[in-house]
């Protein structure tokens, strides 16, 4: 059955023409599901019971049960484990800035890149999103918080670019007028480096961040923590890099996880310095977050700054992410790894 969260406003007009109604019951139906945030047909009480009949025949309007929530001590962001239609589960994260809530969700159940500091992909890929998934992550975030969400990072479970086509019509749907109407310029996207996506995604017309997970100044050191550095080389994903550039004009975001005695000492400052020269770009510099599965250690505090003050000697901009919900399963796929340990013993 079609996930109704899914379809466009255009889809939805086709859709009520083969069901005998009205082009403008369409519009009336996108603001229940995309403004007004409903998940039941029977909430749509400017429609006729007949109609609302037809829909629930015809199409799934499936609600995100949160199952597990945590709230973290230190400052209030917020986890959540959804459960989707088919009781699979995904993740997502509430977190206060000044400049505005900021929500990351997941694009898939499950990963299949393999990234060696990642919990998300321990298990391999499960499945991808839809459209309707995706988005009914920001809104059942918004529904639970009573906040605005002003900000969205697609950079939780999952490779987005290995679930392109979905990622695009999510990011128009997002982003549309009749809808939520998020800003653009305050999405960011992030890939582990699938070239051809990333060159696509520069041809989309879209003014979202894009952020690469570089983690590494090198090509073999960065095959050592991710795999897909054996299919497409750093030369090849930094010249995709400056191909978004130079199409959309948005600066570069290079995400960068600092791992203990593996990519943080000074010379990998240099090297990475020397990779990013002259490129219009910022450095986000992550220190990891301990996954057991994984045994990768975070940095004391003097070798991230350290990294930082060598980076920016040599005149790149960057920052240390400020660690959010530290103390409540804050690395990628670790609540949804929990939960599936938890349920394994039951």
């Amino acid at each position: 059955m079609t996930d109704i969260r899914s379809m466009t406003l255009e889809e939805l007009k086709e859709a009520m023409t083969a069901l005998g109604e009205k082009p403008f019951r369409a519009k009336q139906i996108y603001e229940w599901l995309h403004v007004r945030l409903v998940d039941d047909f029977d909430e749509m009480t400017n429609l006729s019971r007949a109609l609302r009949e037809k829909l629930r025949e015809n199409y799934a309007l499936w609600p995100l049960q949160a199952l597990r929530v945590q709230t973290s001590k230190i400052d209030g962001t917020k986890k959540f484990l959804f459960a989707l239609s088919d009781w699979q589960v995904v993740e997502s994260v509430w977190m206060q800035y000044h400049h505005g809530d900021s929500v990351c969700i997941s694009s898939q159940v499950g990963c299949r890149m393999g990234c060696k500091f990642c919990a998300s992909g321990i298990g391999g890929l499960v499945r991808n999103l839809t459209v309707g998934e995706m988005l009914a992550q920001v809104y059942a975030i918004q529904k639970l918080t009573g906040e605005r969400v002003s900000n969205v990072v697609v950079m939780g479970t999952g490779e987005p670019f290995d679930n392109y086509d979905t990622l695009i019509q999510f990011l128009r749907m997002l982003t549309d007028t009749n809808g939520l109407n998020i800003s653009q310029r305050n999405i960011t996207v992030s890939t582990c480096g699938i070239v051809p996506k990333i060159r696509a995604f520069a041809e989309e017309d879209l003014q979202v961040t894009l952020a690469l997970s570089l983690h590494a100044s090198d090509n073999e050191k960065r095959k050592e923590l991710m795999p897909i550095a054996y299919t497409y080389s750093l030369g090849e994903v930094m010249d995709a890099c400056r191909y978004y550039f130079q199409k959309t004009g948005r600066r570069m975001t290079y995400e960068y996880s600092l791992v203990g005695g593996v990519n943080d000492t000074r010379e990998d400052a240099k090297a990475l310095a020397g990779l990013l020269r002259g490129q219009n770009c910022h450095v986000n510099l992550i220190p990891v977050n301990p996954v057991k599965e994984k045994g990768y250690v975070q940095p004391d505090r003097t070798a991230v700054l350290d990294f930082k003050d060598k980076l920016e000697k040599y005149g790149i901009n960057a920052t240390i992410r400020r660690e959010m919900g530290r103390d409540i399963d804050g690395a990628c796929g670790q609540l949804r790894r929990s939960y599936e340990k938890s349920s394994e013993t039951l």
